[in-house]
This record gives C-alpha cells, sequence and structure tokens, in this order.
C-alpha cells in the first residue's frame, strides 16, 4: 500500500497528473499513454508482461491489470489471448463485437445506454431549474478541454474532461435522489463513455462536443425540456458509436 501510494505522490509532483488525488491505477493508465504518445511504445510493440510492468511501476498487479483495461477499452491496446498485449494506432474501428464491455456478466451494454438516456436527460431538465453561473462555466471548460485533449491525442484526458461534463450536470440538479440514483451507476454509466472512443472519428468528436454546447446553451437559457431533448439526443448519438440504438 505504501509504495502504491509513493507512486501517486510522485506522478503528481512531476506534473503528469490533474491537480489532487488521483487513483492509481489512472496514474498508471497516464503513464502508459506517454510511453505510447512520445514513441516508446510504438503500434506493433507488444507491451512487457504484467509482472515486468508491476515491478517496474513499483504497483500491485490488480492496480496495473486495471489500467490496462482502461487503455484497452480506449483502443489504445490490444489483447490477443497466447499472444500477449500489444500497442494499438488508436482511433481504431474495430467492430462491434471486438469492443469489451466489463460489465458483460452484469447488464447488457444497451441496457446500460437505456437506463442513461432516462436518467441523464431527466437530471438535465431539473438542472436546468436551478444551475448557477459557477457550474455552467466549468461545463463550457469541460467541453473546451474535450476537445484540446482529443487533438493532442490524450484518449484519457479527454474521457475524464467528458466524464467530469456529465458529472457536473447531476451535481448541479437540485435533486438529491436523483443525484444519488446516478452515483450508484456511476460506474456503469460512465464506461459507456469511454466504450465508443476506439470508433470515433474526428468528425464524430466535432458533433459531440456541439451536443455538449448545445446542453449548455439550454441550460443556460433554463429550459428544461430542451435540456432534457439535447441530452438525449447526446446519449443516443453515443450509444450508436458502440453500436447500439435506443
Amino acid at each position: 500500500m505504501e509504495r502504491e501510494s509513493r507512486v501517486n505522490r510522485i506522478e503528481r509532483d512531476d506534473g503528469g497528473a490533474a491537480p489532487g488525488w488521483m487513483p492509481l491505477p489512472q496514474v498508471v493508465a497516464r503513464k502508459l499513454q506517454t510511453m505510447i504518445l512520445n514513441g516508446t511504445l510504438k503500434p506493433g510493440d507488444r507491451i512487457p508482461s504484467q509482472r515486468v510492468l508491476s515491478d517496474s511501476f513499483s504497483v500491485s498487479r490488480a492496480s496495473l491489470r486495471e489500467a490496462l483495461l482502461t487503455l484497452e477499452t480506449l483502443g489504445l491496446i490490444r489483447t490477443e489471448p497466447g499472444r500477449g498485449t500489444f500497442v494499438t494506432a488508436g482511433r481504431q474501428s474495430p467492430d462491434a463485437a471486438d469492443l469489451k464491455w466489463r460489465y458483460a456478466d452484469s447488464y447488457p451494454m444497451p441496457d446500460v445506454f437505456q437506463t442513461r438516456l432516462m436518467l441523464e436527460s431527466q437530471i438535465s431538465a431539473a438542472a436546468a431549474a436551478v444551475i448557477g453561473a459557477m457550474p455552467l462555466a466549468a461545463l463550457a471548460e469541460a467541453t473546451d478541454r474535450m476537445e484540446r485533449c482529443w487533438e493532442e491525442g490524450d484518449l484519457l484526458s479527454n474521457v475524464e474532461a467528458d466524464l467530469a461534463f456529465h458529472l457536473a450536470i447531476a451535481q448541479s440538479c437540485g435533486n438529491r435522489l436523483l443525484l444519488t440514483l446516478y452515483d450508484t451507476v456511476r460506474s456503469l454509466l460512465t464506461e459507456t463513455q469511454r466504450q465508443p472512443i476506439p470508433r470515433t472519428r474526428s468528425d464524430r468528436m466535432r458533433e459531440s462536443l456541439a451536443e455538449h454546447r448545445a446542453v449548455i446553451a439550454a441550460l443556460a437559457a433554463g429550459d428544461a425540456e430542451a435540456a432534457r431533448q439535447a441530452m438525449a439526443a447526446h446519449v443516443r448519438n453515443t450509444a450508436l458509436c458502440a453500436g447500439i440504438v435506443i
């Protein structure tokens, strides 16, 4: 435990992570993504074994596996049974069958998208009546950050900004029960935000950013129905990127 805490502090101090505490798997995922972006690990390279990486980063196998799963969900690496884990070119378009859904044994992905559609559209409608200037500014900043990180190829930070956008709306909805419901299923909902990334092209990312700004505009206008519809359209289009029609 101590060695994991030490690695976490070092990562924050060297500027590689966002200010404040960061879960260790996220720290490890960032280190590996940096190695991919700077060419230390190139497309087609086989990454070192989990034992080697665990020792190299001084982290547990559990934290390392979580980091690798995140990178694989984003399409940065690919595990081939019996051969190992390899760096991909990123932003690939695998078939729907190739998308790995980590909760497949518990909930089908279409069910989660449907739940997200119902919950987040209602949350957005509720937020329209009460959201203030500071949360609106935070939503705009998160959307701008999404755009910058996509252009830089920083998929981890792009998704983190997306997660921050949706969480900020939930936290601004003014309904404690809705927020509690969101928190209860948040790990499932946020995974659907990572899932479509390997199939996302720049034109779809531009559309997604425009959808975010449409939600912000509806919230700023205090228009509950417009906010509901804008969020519903965004979730449906995100589902389409994962090959799901809702």
